[in-house]
């Protein structure tokens, strides 16, 4: 078992490494440092109010379907940081590059992730044809936060399933 784990860590060192490795180009730089901020609490809270301010009928419900899922899965992202404290990439893999004041906190799941997806998966259940644009948003934060060197891509990977499960499960109490 333990040299599982430990070839599936080397496996994510080097995905997270060959995504890292295009830090320098200033395109891809300013690309993923503004897309990641999609995922963070500033603008999830602020769309999610906004949605719900300027909706009604059925949008306003899946808007307030949003702003619960985004709430609800906050709670289990910290309690899993807690139990399982994996310290950020840049932490432990000499080769990453990574912005200036990063993140402290544990790595594990990723939180931007985990917030994108929970906020716009209600969207796509309430308007499939919107998952063109929202699902691939949600890939690109999730890229954004390796490509920085703050998560590994497990860590991306547990925070979309999280956020989507959640939005799944707080559209589906609001709107069916």
């Amino acid at each position: 078992m333990m040299r599982w784990i430990h070839a599936f860590y080397g496996f994510e060192c080097r995905v997270l490494l060959q995504v890292n490795r295009h830090f320098d180009k200033k395109l891809l730089n300013l690309f993923f440092r503004t897309v990641t901020h999609l995922g963070g609490a500033d603008i999830t809270i602020a769309a999610t109010f906004l949605l719900i301010l300027l909706s009604s009928g059925e949008p306003k419900l899946t808007a307030i379907a949003s702003a619960l899922a985004l709430s609800a899965s906050h709670i289990p992202v910290q309690i899993i940081k807690q139990l399982f404290p994996r310290k950020r990439p840049y932490l432990m893999i000499e080769k990453t590059k990574f912005p200036a004041n990063p993140l402290q906190d544990h790595s594990f799941p990723s939180g931007h992730t985990t917030a994108i997806f929970s906020v716009v998966t209600p969207y796509v259940l309430f308007n499939p044809q919107l998952a063109f644009v929202l699902i691939p948003l949600g890939v690109c934060v999730g890229i954004s936060r390796i490509y920085l060197g703050l998560h590994y891509p497990s860590d991306v990977l547990a925070g979309g399933i999280l956020g989507t499960i959640t939005g799944i499960v707080c559209f589906c109490l609001l709107c069916l």
